[in-house]
């Protein structure tokens, strides 16, 4: 049998040989080799600056201007600093000398001043006085106390105790009694026997409102003075 031949060769080969270029190829393109006797030169890449032109364009280049009449020049005065540093060394005050502190009997010192030896804190014009905000501060918590205390003692007069005169005492005793009276009068006709719920409720209920009124019976007969509250 015949060997398979695509009918896209044409086209593949006519495409590969359009797109082909020498940088496709294996390594570089041939280039040409530099010559031997253009070998690189010392210094050669260093900056050259341009060659100073005395004439230029057929005239010479006119000198530096001269300065102005106004024009002082800076004069530098010679210092002699060894005789000037000599002359305030001798006419100054001499060096006092730095307190120091030995804590051992090796002669180990220290400075005394950044020891915290030296009482300089105290010697202070404001040591020991309270600084403002302290005081302002003492000043609101002292005028809130006081605010506070006139609202209570407002409250209190108005919850404050009343004294019961002899007649007032003597109409709530009596009117006391009365109430016992009543009270135990329907205690003393319930029915012997509480068979019922409703009964015995009802017979709890005298009993402890009796012995409410007694409690009250026998305050008002124990004290003469009585107060009330303004509830």
């Amino acid at each position: 049998p015949l060997r398979y031949i695509s009918k896209y060769r044409p086209l593949v080969k006519r495409e590969a040989e359009q797109n082909k270029s020498q940088w496709k190829t294996m390594g570089p393109a041939k280039v040409a080799v530099p010559s031997p006797h253009d070998f690189l030169q010392k210094h050669s890449k260093e900056p050259k600056l341009a060659p100073r032109k005395k004439e230029q364009d057929g005239k010479k280049v006119l000198p530096l201007s001269v300065p102005l009449r106004t024009y002082h020049p800076v004069i530098r005065i010679k210092k002699d600093f060894i005789n000037k540093n000599a002359v305030a060394v001798i006419k100054g005050a001499p060096k006092e000398p730095r307190p120091f502190c030995v804590d051992t009997r090796q002669g180990d010192k220290y400075p005394l001043e950044p020891s915290g030896l030296v009482p300089k804190y105290i010697k202070k014009k404001n040591y020991g006085v309270l600084p403002k905000y302290v005081t302002r501060r003492n000043e609101e918590i002292k005028r809130e106390k006081e605010e506070h205390e006139a609202r209570v003692l407002e409250e209190l007069k108005k919850k404050a105790m009343k004294s019961l005169s002899d007649e007032e005492r003597t109409s709530v005793l009596k009117a006391l009694k009365k109430n016992w009276e009543e009270l135990n009068h329907a205690f003393q006709g319930l029915p012997v026997l509480t068979d019922t719920k409703y009964k015995e409720m009802h017979k709890e209920e005298l009993e402890l409102k009796l012995r409410q009124l007694e409690h009250d019976i026998e305050a008002l007969e124990k004290h003469k003075d009585v107060y009330i509250a303004n509830v």
